[in-house]
């Protein structure tokens, strides 16, 4: 089990697998230029709510934000010189536009709205989709998540899982296998 940690104002709260944010080394080059190769341009969230992959929470009004592309599964691969092929996709997140220190706040599986629909997409050794499913997060958000972590990672041949929303198709979080 992995315990996240607490803050003042959270409980801590435990969960079998361990959510993976964007890399500090990727975010600082995320925030000069993205994975499309286009410059990150900084803007004020005057509304709050975005779902920010730096430190896995939503954003609050008048933070700056940027909106960018990014290849989790290329950075993946690189990293283990790993070949995804035609498997490797970017698309958008939200970060914030400076450096925030990365996940602060006890969250368990970040983003899980009861009733929302994620993709649990698996991914083997080399990068390649190996299978997937989606989830409707339920009211015991934490236990539809490790079921279905618990499911991929039952085949011996996955190695990390991506979560996306089925809705704009947005990677949200990474899994790795424990």
């Amino acid at each position: 089990m992995t315990s996240h940690p607490t803050t003042p104002q959270t409980a801590p709260r435990t969960t079998t697998y361990t959510v993976r944010s964007i890399p500090p080394a990727a975010l600082a080059q995320l925030r000069v230029t993205d994975d499309a190769g286009l410059p990150c341009a900084p803007y004020e969230d005057t509304e709050g709510g975005a779902p920010l992959r730096c430190c896995l929470r939503r954003s609050r009004a008048g933070e700056r934000i940027a909106l960018v592309s990014y290849a989790p599964l290329r950075r993946w691969a690189a990293e283990r010189w790993a070949r995804p092929g035609a498997y490797d996709e970017q698309g958008p997140v939200f970060v914030h536009a400076e450096e925030c220190g990365g996940p602060r706040e006890a969250t368990a599986y970040p983003f899980s709205r009861p009733g929302a629909l994620r993709t649990v997409r698996r991914y083997d050794s080399e990068g390649r989709i190996v299978g997937g499913r989606l989830l409707e997060i339920p009211e015991a958000a934490d236990e539809g998540f490790d079921q279905a972590f618990a499911e991929a990672f039952a085949d011996p041949e996955v190695a990390l899982v991506h979560v996306r929303a089925v809705e704009h198709g947005c990677f949200l979080f990474e899994v790795r296998r424990p």
